[in-house]
């Protein structure tokens, strides 16, 4: 009996977290893909600065999650299919919530501060400060970014891929080389793309609560074609970039990868009011993921 307790209690704290699988698998890509990127092989990854900025990373993506969670929830109630992670949020407290995230935003500050003094390179404390900055304007009154259509998913996407990408580059080498700036900028539109998606289930949540996010300034129609041209954006930019730097023998097959989800999004056009999160989390993002682990590995294999 306590042990189920406790597989449940656990599998609240993950749902609170947005730890539904596959994304545990983006957060990691999201916290490593600069290193890799910066890498000249695996062999990097030996070295203890690296991963410590890995490590700093990650709490850096995963924690503004449960910040969203509990800046979310009065939205989330009127979601259909948000009761269960609602029910997680009244059952530990929106106050104990918060004072997780704030640990956890916590040690990622120190940990990047202590990753930045060693090597040298203040640039990976500012991504870190920037990132944390971002996401609670992201969710904090008055500002509340998630408010702003576009722009606020603009700048989500920025401190969820963008700053975390650049911190773990940096702890490997302190200059981003001029062909890694086309897949940075074609990252940040993908994941753009995939956020704007995701705000078309919660259409009516958000328009009951005054959130002005794209689905409800444009609309589910709306908000699908926007979706889509930022991904076929960010597709250009990213095998642009791949192409630049590995050729088109890598470049072609890790766009081909990401292209599958803006399939989807365009399929999804034909009847959007059908979108819901269930199809996005099963059908959509399972390809999504692949193609990212890909992106991933290949620096490490290619260089």
């Amino acid at each position: 009996m306590t042990s189920k307790r406790h597989l449940a209690t656990w599998r609240d704290v993950a749902l609170i977290h947005r730890l539904e699988f596959p994304l545990p698998v983006n957060y990691v890509c999201y916290a490593s893909l600069g290193a890799c990127f910066a890498a000249g092989g695996v062999g990097s990854f030996r070295n203890v600065t690296v991963l410590a900025a890995i490590v700093a990373n990650l709490p850096l993506v995963v924690a503004p999650q449960a910040l969203n969670t509990v800046a979310d929830v009065r939205t989330d109630e009127r979601h259909p299919e948000r009761g269960r992670l609602t029910s997680a949020v009244r059952r530990f407290g929106r106050d104990r919530i918060l004072r997780w995230a704030a640990a956890e935003l916590a040690f990622a500050a120190l940990l990047a501060g202590l990753v930045s003094v060693w090597s040298g390179r203040p640039l990976i404390a500012a991504a870190a400060v920037a990132t944390i900055a971002i996401q609670v304007l992201y969710n904090a009154e008055p500002v509340r970014l998630k408010r702003r259509g576009l722009t606020g998913v603009a700048a989500f996407c920025a401190a969820t891929l963008v700053l975390p990408f650049l911190l773990s580059y940096w702890a490997v080498r302190p200059d981003v080389d001029v062909t890694t700036w086309p897949v940075v900028a074609g990252l940040w539109l993908l994941a753009a793309g995939r956020m704007t998606v995701w705000s078309v289930p919660d259409l009516a949540a958000d328009a009951a609560t005054g959130m002005r996010t794209p689905s409800v300034r444009y609309g589910a129609a709306g908000a699908l074609a926007r979706s889509a041209a930022l991904f076929a954006a960010g597709l250009v930019l990213t095998g642009w970039g791949l192409w630049w730097r590995y050729g088109p023998g890598w470049a072609l097959p890790l766009t081909a990868a990401q292209a599958t989800f803006l399939g989807n999004a365009v399929s999804l056009l034909r009847h959007p009011a059908r979108v819901r999160k269930a199809r996005i989390l099963r059908r959509m993002t399972p390809p999504a993921t692949i193609g990212t682990v890909a992106l991933a590995v290949t620096p490490l294999v290619a260089s």
